[in-house]
Formats: C-alpha cells, structure tokens, sequence
C-alpha cells in the first residue's frame, strides 16, 4: 500500500448515519456537495480497513444507448480482493490535486479508458455497501455517461478488459460481479424499466 492521500469522510456523514444498503437517488447534488465540504484527505495505508471512515469513489456507467461498458478485473489489478470480477464502474480515488470529484472523474477516465473524448458525468446516487471488506471502507458516487456511438478501450490491458456488452450480456456475468455492480445493474433496471438507462436531467 502507498502513502496516496484520498478523500474521506467521517461514517456518519454521507447521506446520514450509516449503515444502509444500497443506492440513495434523491438530492444527489446536494448531498454530494454536503459530503464534500466534510471530506478531508488522509493517506491510503490508513483508511483502507477502517471503517469509521468512507473512501468516496466515482463510479461512471458508461452507456452507449442500449448497452453498457463491461469489464473484468484480471489478476494483474492492485486490490485482490477483485480479481476475476467483472464490473460496470469506471472510477477510482479521489486525490487532492484533483479539485475534488468532478476532478477526480475526469483524471480516472483518462487514466483508465482510451476515448478522444470526455463525456458529461451526471450523478444518479449514492452507494453504500457494508456487506464487503472493499465496501465496507469506501461510499460510491454513482454517475452515468453516455458514448453515443464513440470508440472507447481499456487503457490497461494488463488489468482489465472490456467492451459494450448487451443487457443480457450483463445479466449472463451478474453472479459474477463485484458487489457494486450488482447494486447499479438493479438500481438501473428499476430507475429505467424497458429502456436504455439514461440519467435524469
């Protein structure tokens, strides 16, 4: 583990007292802007397994009309605890020179995925899961993105491999998905029955 500083914040904060389970999808903007003016940065090493502490992490769901960005995590990846899974989320940390999440969306977007263009990033919710040691330590910032027909690849081969799948694609690897996942494939497939997500506004 390195000494990377990443953006936290207390348990109690975000959206309220913790635990819940699952995706909160009212007054996102506000309450992310709630989260962050409480966010301070702490190094990596130390809030990694404690939970008394939340890691925000932007997770983009890349759409590209009816289908979504597949990936799966290889071996070569730095948290084992998701190897061989696959996941609908494109994010990761937060750091300070990112200005905060919207920062930390764009640099994570390049970092990862080879694309000519930077889409818009529209939050949908908050995610919580404590039913894992990875989500028991971090608080997902939901967004949807849409490639509208532009090419888009993995950066990092070695680490990941993806590619738009189809929704029954998606749902064929379902069981063998990250816990995140599984909680925005359901949230999307309730918020958007019968229809391509899209997010509001």
């Amino acid at each position: 583990m390195t000494d990377e500083l990443v953006l936290v914040v207390p348990r109690g904060v975000a959206p309220g007292p913790i635990p819940w389970h699952g995706i909160v999808a009212d007054h996102v903007v506000e309450r992310l802007a709630a989260i962050e003016r409480a966010g301070e940065f702490r190094p990596r090493a130390e809030v990694e397994r404690d939970p008394s502490w939340k890691q925000l992490i932007p997770y983009v769901v890349l759409r590209d009309r009816d289908r979504t960005f597949l990936m799966r995590r290889t071996r070569a990846g730095g948290d084992a605890r998701l190897h061989d899974l696959w996941s609908i989320g494109i994010g990761g940390h937060v750091n300070p020179l990112d200005g905060g999440v919207a920062g930390g969306l764009v640099r994570e977007w390049t970092e990862e995925l080879v694309a000519d263009f930077v889409p818009e990033f529209r939050p949908v919710g908050l995610l919580n899961d404590d039913t894992t040691d990875v989500g028991s330590v971090h608080l997902g910032v939901v967004c949807v993105a849409e490639a509208a027909g532009r090419p888009v690849a993995v950066r990092e081969t070695d680490k990941l491999h993806g590619s738009f799948a189809t929704a029954a694609d998606v749902q064929a690897v379902l069981d063998s998905m990250e816990s995140w996942s599984r909680l925005v494939v359901d949230f999307l497939a309730h918020a958007y029955p019968g229809s391509a997500p899209r997010a509001p506004g």
